[in-house]
């Protein structure tokens, strides 16, 4: 699928329990060169720490889209140019942060979709923390490893399966 709205997508799986249909609350915005995209979700809890942001942008995408759960800190950036850039060579489709991004200019630039609460100037501190591969909960809506999740312009959506179009 490369074509895809999440108001369509929402609208043609709002009667199927089967697909998991799950609406985040609106509370992101758009950062990166990409307002549109999706793909099957890994996960990954950490707080006011990055490193585990730049493991992941570093290993091969594969058309998938991170879900970094920062606990909503708005203290600092858990991403910004050099991740983006890492993770648009690599193949992700997409990063979604429950905290903050920096470089916003660096991040428009990138082929990748980022979604973020805001962007802070200051960086991260570099512990080695966080879980990967583990459910998280933010903006109203728990979210699993291997969900599928849809971003656009409009919002995003999170799915317990892939999506098939509105005919």
């Amino acid at each position: 699928m490369t074509d895809f709205a999440t108001t369509d997508l929402s609208d043609a799986h709002a009667d199927a329990p089967e697909a998991g249909l799950r609406h985040l609350d609106a509370l992101f915005s758009d950062f990166g060169g990409k307002s549109a995209f999706h793909g099957p979700v890994v996960t990954l809890a950490t707080f006011e720490d990055n490193t585990k942001v730049r493991e992941a942008v570093e290993s091969e995408g594969r058309g998938r889209v991170l879900v970094v759960d920062g606990g909503g800190s708005k203290r600092c950036a858990l991403f910004g140019g050099n991740l983006a850039q890492l993770a648009a060579k690599n193949g992700w489709a997409g990063v979604v942060i429950n905290g903050c991004v920096r470089d916003r200019g660096e991040l428009e630039a990138e082929a990748v979709g980022v979604k973020a609460l805001a962007s802070h100037p200051k960086k991260s501190v570099k512990r080695g923390l966080g879980d990967f591969d583990v459910p998280v909960t933010f903006a109203g809506v728990m979210i699993s490893p291997g969900d599928y999740l849809y971003a656009d312009r409009d919002g995003i959506i999170v799915a317990a399966k892939e999506l098939s179009l509105p005919a």
